[in-house]
């Protein structure tokens, strides 16, 4: 169904690049004004005295058509002369800052610097490379995700890029969440009486979408919303299709299933979207359940998955608060 036969705002939340392939057939399907993006910021950091957002990046150069289809992340046809100069005079170059990517992060810093928020910025930036659709940070303050090892604790740039995730994960915690407020608008729009549905993107729930329900407001907003909540399962058949989701899961005892998946957004949502492969899962689950394919491998595929998911939920009502909060959907 689309925007033609079904009028209403659909919110996202989205992590990096595997939220930002369902967000850009949201955006494609749906008519894009009626389409907010609600970005972690939790990867956010200072490098090189630069202010880096790489998720808040990803989904602005995935919807203004400008990001590397190979990497998912980063620009397309990006040169790495910086970098090459930067390791000649002895700089640390562990994080990969091309060319034209260092365009968005010098100006997001003289943006910062000067006392305009990152909501603005996203904003500015949105309107320069043509996204007609939202995009919002979750929060303006900063909340840095935090990975803590068996080595001693990582700033998450250091675990998921400096070590490539090696180390093993014994916990992970949101510095600065409980300072933190939502970005201006987006309680707001999810306690929307105008909201279609709110999808929570097939991210990795503990690096990407826990800290943004980490940040104050946001999760209750959630549970009190109208709207249905749908959330896509980043699990397929027992693994994560990128990422380390799976190898985290289980240094944190916890099982790569869409039961777990469904569990950890108990009392959020109203409905589940699972890859067809585990359709068997189904019965397990105490939310109804779509199971379709949700692997992304190119832009129909991402249409087409944008498209079960906004139709799915338009099939499901929200029972009270309390009643969701006990699982009671069946």
């Amino acid at each position: 169904m689309n925007a033609h036969t079904h009028s209403g705002h659909v919110l996202a939340l989205c992590g990096g690049i595997g939220g930002a392939k369902l967000v850009l057939g949201l955006y494609r399907m749906l008519d894009p004004q009626q389409l907010t993006v609600v970005v972690n910021t939790g990867d956010d950091f200072e490098h090189l005295g630069l202010k880096i957002s790489p998720d808040l990046d990803t989904v602005l150069y995935t919807l203004g058509g400008v990001a590397d289809p190979e990497r998912g992340w980063g620009r397309a046809q990006e040169t790495w002369e910086s970098m090459a100069a930067l390791r000649q005079l002895g700089s640390e170059a562990w994080f990969q800052l091309g060319d034209r990517d260092l365009a968005m992060h010098v100006m997001r810093t003289e943006w910062l610097r000067a006392g305009k928020s990152l909501t603005e910025f996203a904003a500015h930036a949105g309107g320069r490379l043509r996204i007609s659709a939202q995009i919002l940070p979750m929060t303006d303050a900063g909340v840095r995700t935090i990975i803590e090892t068996a080595e001693g604790d990582l700033p998450f740039q250091h675990y998921f890029v400096r070590r490539r995730c090696e180390p093993a994960v014994t916990a992970i915690r949101f510095d600065g969440a409980k300072e933190a407020q939502p970005a201006p608008g987006v309680t707001e729009l999810i306690g929307s009486q105008n909201l279609r549905a709110i999808v929570i993107c097939p991210s990795n729930p503990y690096l990407s979408v826990d800290p943004i329900l980490a940040v104050p407001g946001i999760r209750q907003a959630l549970a009190t919303s109208t709207a249905p909540v749908v959330a896509v399962s980043p699990i397929i058949g027992g693994q994560a299709v990128k990422g380390p989701t799976v190898k985290i899961m289980a240094e944190l005892g916890i099982a790569a299933t869409t039961q777990t998946i469904a569990a950890h957004y108990r009392g959020l949502i109203d409905g589940l979207v699972i890859d067809e492969s585990d359709a068997n899962d189904r019965a397990q689950i105490d939310v109804p359940v779509l199971a379709t394919r949700t692997m992304m491998k190119d832009i129909a595929d991402r249409e087409r998955l944008a498209r079960d998911v906004a139709a799915f939920a338009d099939t499901l009502t929200r029972p009270p608060e309390a009643e969701r909060a006990r699982g009671g959907h069946r």
